[in-house]
């Protein structure tokens, strides 16, 4: 069996593809992934020994700018991935394919070249909050925003998908002539089909009744890491107490202002060492003491079991792996889902959702001291025992026997 998965965002969007892959490979099957040719994701694919078949521009070039992207830019981006999903995709598959499993940036293309090609399509999401609901509005998208007042969640999910429709409709309707298909008129429930999968843990991300649609969930696809951690983290870590790790992944332009400089001096004015993540907002050191450290890519599987607290912004995979390691959090969200998990971190007691985008030292040093105590110590532990590492596995045997749950 042959099973190719696409996605197209951050390296939370790719890594679970990686994990899926590995399991579908222990299952006998083959599995390759379309994904952006980001130097981080080539070389993620290549430690596992799973194949890249390069999908659409880098991921860092569309958001690591001065600024983040603006409507404009995506309404460029929208049609441009199309297009490249459409024939990336068809070539891949057409290798000798059995099934497409798309998640990522709404992978408006990937459905329809499954459908040309009569093979199974498996819509996989990470989160429920984007998800038609009648329990919470839709987030933020490019387009032309509901009028002010709406409070009708079903009104505002509908505007929504004509909001999608402007971004991908003409474009994918296009492609889908080109093959000879029939245009669809609501492209994201298209490409969310009625039965999408949830990989995401259910504890953290319950999902009985938080949307219409017929879920399967799965539980989070998480990657094992055996990697060690470099000599020079090891040296810092075993120097003294254990620090406050500090980190915002991918988000580039999106970071706080400042950022470094606050959780620096926040940690210290208690008494707290400081572990910072370089990531693609590049955060470095405000000085050459000794108890900060900077590292880049590394195994936070590992890492995170041996710090005080973890400061991120709320991305699915860091947020899983901080709560499975058992490390209090701080989150600080920026887009998309990250209110969502910087809210379910503060509901279930294992941190605090600092939900000001902009940190002063005053207020991270009021999040740190909460989650730094012992009752959320005690409370991320607990959860820890809580969280499935599965997921994978019951993803990969889903697709394997061609069951949708």
């Amino acid at each position: 069996m042959r099973v190719l998965l696409t996605t197209w965002g951050s390296r939370g969007d790719v890594e679970p593809l990686v994990a899926l892959a590995i399991e579908l490979r222990e299952l006998g099957a083959e599995a390759v992934v379309c994904a952006p040719p980001d130097e981080e994701f080539v070389k993620l694919l290549e430690q596992a020994g799973v194949p890249l078949v390069p999908l659409g521009p880098t991921v860092h070039s569309v958001v690591a700018g001065p600024k983040p992207p603006t409507g404009e830019d995506a309404l460029k981006l929208a049609p441009a991935l199309v297009a490249a999903r459409f024939e990336t995709l068809s070539a891949a598959a057409e290798k000798g394919c059995d099934a497409i499993l798309a998640t990522g940036l709404l992978p408006a293309g990937a459905r329809d070249v499954a459908e040309k090609l009569g093979i199974p399509y498996v819509y996989a999401c990470f989160h429920t909050f984007g998800l038609p609901s009648r329990h919470f509005a839709p987030g933020v998208r490019p387009g032309t925003p509901s009028p002010e007042g709406e409070t009708d969640n079903r009104v505002l999910w509908r505007q929504d998908a004509e909001r999608v429709d402007a971004l991908y409709g003409g474009a994918l309707n296009s492609h889908r002539a080109a093959i000879g298909l029939p245009p669809v008129d609501n492209v994201r429930d298209h490409v969310f089909t009625g039965s999408p999968w949830l990989a995401a843990d259910p504890v953290l991300c319950p999902s009985e009744g938080m949307t219409d649609l017929d879920l399967v969930p799965t539980g989070a696809w998480i990657r094992p890491d055996d990697r060690p951690l470099p000599d020079d983290l090891e040296e810092f870590l075993e120097a003294g107490e254990p620090p406050v790790y500090v980190g915002f992944g991918s988000m580039a332009a999106y970071a706080p202002k400042d950022i470094a400089r606050v959780a620096i001096e926040s940690a210290r004015g208690l008494g707290r060492r400081i572990l910072l993540a370089r990531g693609w907002a590049g955060l470095a050191s405000i000085d050459d003491a000794g108890d900060c450290f900077v590292v880049g890519e590394v195994n936070q599987q590992a890492l995170f079991r041996r710090v005080a607290a973890v400061v991120h912004h709320g991305g699915a995979g860091t947020t899983t792996t901080a709560s499975r390691a058992g490390a209090p959090q701080v989150v600080v969200p920026r887009i998309a889902d990250q209110p969502f998990w910087a809210g379910r971190v503060a509901e279930l007691g294992i941190g605090v959702a600092h939900q000001d985008p902009l940190p002063t030292v005053e207020s991270l040093t009021a999040a740190l001291t909460t989650a730094l105590s012992p009752e959320t110590g005690a409370r991320a532990k607990a959860v820890a025992d809580t969280i499935r590492t599965d997921g994978a596995t019951v993803a990969a045997k889903l697709l394997v026997s061609g069951k949708d749950g």
